[in-house]
C-alpha cells in the first residue's frame, strides 16, 4: 500500500464508530517502518482535535484503518501507548 492511499483514509475505533481520517504518518528511519499515524479526530463541522496512534494498536488497514482501542473524543482521553 502506497502511503498516499493511507492519507485521508476514514479511521474506525474498535467499535467500528467513525472517529476520523489518517492526516499524517510517522517513520522510522531506521527499519522504514511505520511508527504512529495521527488522526484528525471528528468532533463536529468547527472543531477537530489529532492524536497520534501507535502502529500497535492498529488491528487492520483495508478499506479503512481498525484500530484495537477505543478513543475518547469529548475528553480526549486515548490509549494510543
Amino acid at each position: 500500500m502506497r502511503i498516499k492511499k493511507l492519507l485521508g483514509m476514514q479511521v474506525l475505533d474498535m467499535d467500528a464508530n467513525d472517529i476520523g481520517k489518517v492526516t499524517d504518518v510517522d517513520f522510522n528511519s531506521v527499519n522504514g517502518r511505520i511508527d504512529k499515524i495521527a488522526i484528525s479526530l471528528k468532533k463536529n463541522i468547527l472543531s477537530h482535535d489529532e492524536v497520534m496512534i501507535h502502529y500497535d494498536n492498529i488491528q487492520s488497514i483495508g478499506d479503512y484503518v481498525l484500530l484495537k482501542i477505543n478513543i475518547d473524543r469529548d475528553n480526549k482521553d486515548k490509549t494510543e501507548d
